[in-house]
């Protein structure tokens, strides 16, 4: 028993910056976008963790992490994402915008997926992120799943346990802050994760070398992702507006208060 397993992650600039929208020649976009420091996405990065631990304890595993962004972009946060997890990188060159269609998003993913020469179907685990930092759209891991013919799919999920039998127990997130245990008897299936069970990894110099030694290669070979847009356009991008309004009382009760919080808010 070993899995095959995919990771779809993009990057993302670090939310820590100050992102402000601009329309620019090609469409809405991100100021001075290029400048801004990037990161892993966030719930890609549980995604991968989630995926490199299920790797170490299922032997003859392996995990390919299947990245679309920019190819100067990607090679910085490779650099710090290499020591945190053993992978294959699979590098697709576009933009890592949140104003890229989900739709093109996925087909561009399932091209560089299809191109893994030694990827075995039948054994593939397809994970990503439940949301993203940048495509929150919660779709993009689903279509990608259905174009490569996955139909067991999964949306939220928190924890995988392999049992002894090689079936696999799936606990994952639906309404009301409950969750929904699922056995799915073997692979291949599609997986969102929503943030896990597992901290993010120490770095570890040793298992940053490894993957350099595949990480360069894969962006020097990069092929140009097809992200036309077609039937897709946003109209307009814009900071929320701030909304503040003070005023100072006196004396009054709580009760009274907590009358006109409900009050504003029904208004």
């Amino acid at each position: 028993m070993s899995y095959h397993i995919v990771v779809c992650g993009s990057i993302v600039p670090d939310p820590l910056q100050v992102l402000e929208p601009i329309v620019g020649p090609t469409g809405p976009a991100l100021k001075n976008e290029m400048m801004l420091p990037a990161v892993l996405d966030p719930w890609a990065g549980h995604a991968l963790f989630e995926a490199a631990n299920l790797a170490k304890n299922v032997p003859n595993s392996k995990v390919w992490l299947v990245a679309l962004g920019p190819k100067a972009k990607l090679q910085q946060v490779m650099m710090s994402v290499a020591q945190k997890a053993l992978f294959t990188l699979v590098a697709a060159d576009g933009p890592a915008s949140g104003f890229v269609d989900a739709f093109d998003t996925a087909a561009a993913l399932t091209t560089a997926i299809e191109g893994i020469a030694d990827l075995d179907r039948d054994k593939m685990l397809l994970f990503g992120g439940w949301q993203s930092a940048s495509r929150g759209t919660g779709a993009t891991i689903q279509m990608v799943g259905e174009r490569l013919g996955i139909v067991n799919q999964f949306q939220g999920v928190d924890k995988l346990t392999v049992n002894a039998d090689g079936s696999m127990d799936i606990l994952e997130r639906i309404e009301g802050g409950s969750y929904l245990t699922s056995r799915l008897s073997s692979a291949p299936a599609a997986m969102g994760w929503a943030t896990g069970e597992l901290p993010e990894p120490p770095n570890n110099p040793q298992v940053g070398m490894m993957n350099m030694k595949s990480i360069m290669p894969a962006l020097q070979q990069a092929k140009p992702a097809q992200l036309t847009g077609a039937g897709f356009k946003v109209e307009n991008v814009a900071q929320p507006k701030v909304m503040r309004q003070t005023r100072i009382e006196k004396d009054m009760s709580t009760d009274a208060i907590a009358q006109e919080i409900v009050a504003w808010i029904k208004g």
